[in-house]
Order: structure tokens, then C-alpha cells, then sequence
């Protein structure tokens, strides 16, 4: 796959991410489930995370020690961009509030992405 399309598609997640983490929470539907809100910052970074991922091996043109490299800075870009989402939360919504344990899920949620990368190198590298 094109380099370019995997970083329009990791753009594109982003933006995604930045639209339901920034608006206002009252239109998002109530969910009566235990740490949703953690689950779903969890799933939230391991796909963002992922995506970068592809577009960085893709980037660095996947050789084995550029490898690491997409990975640790897809890691990076993923907790910074959590954090920087935690700071608008608070500075630009008034219905949510930043929280460290969103931080924590949204890393949780990097490492995880990070290892099933590695785990799954040989499927990742076919794309």
C-alpha cells in the first residue's frame, strides 16, 4: 500500500480521535458499563498507534533496525497526543475534565499496539 494512504488513513484516525475526545460529552449516548471511558481511550490509542506504525515502517522503508524506530516514535506520538488531548479537554470543553488515568489508558493502549506490531511483523509488513 502506498505510503501516502497510510498517512491520509492515520490522519484520518487522528482527526477521528480529536472529534469524539473534544466534543462536548453530553451528546455522546450514556454506556452502563464498568471503565468504559478507559476501554474506549485504550482502543482509541491502540489504533491510533497502529496506524502510525504502518505509515512510519512504511516511511523509514521497513528495514529491520528502522523497524524499531517507527515503533518507538509511534509510541511517543501516541502518549504526547493523548496528553495534548487531556489539555485541551480541560482548556477547551466544559463538559469534560483531563484525567491521568485516561493518560495511563491511552499509553496502556500504545504498548499494546507496539507489541502486536511486533508480534505481528510479518502480516504488517505485507501491507
Amino acid at each position: 500500500m502506498p505510503k501516502q494512504l497510510l498517512l491520509i488513513w492515520a490522519i484520518i484516525c487522528s482527526g477521528i480521535i480529536t472529534y469524539f475526545c473534544l466534543t462536548d460529552s453530553s451528546n455522546i449516548p450514556t454506556v452502563n458499563f464498568p471503565s468504559i471511558d478507559k476501554i474506549v481511550h485504550f482502543c482509541f490509542h491502540f489504533g491510533f498507534t497502529i496506524s502510525w506504525i504502518l505509515f512510519f515502517k512504511k516511511e523509514l522503508k521497513g528495514k529491520d533496525a528502522d523497524d524499531y524506530k517507527a515503533y518507538l516514535i509511534s509510541f511517543i506520538f501516541s502518549v504526547f497526543f493523548g496528553i495534548t488531548i487531556e489539555i485541551l479537554q480541560s482548556a477547551l470543553t466544559v463538559t469534560r475534565a483531563s484525567d491521568v488515568t485516561d493518560v495511563l489508558a491511552n499509553a496502556l493502549g500504545a504498548v499494546v499496539a507496539v507489541f502486536s506490531a511486533i508480534g505481528f511483523k510479518k502480516q504488517i509488513d505485507k501491507i
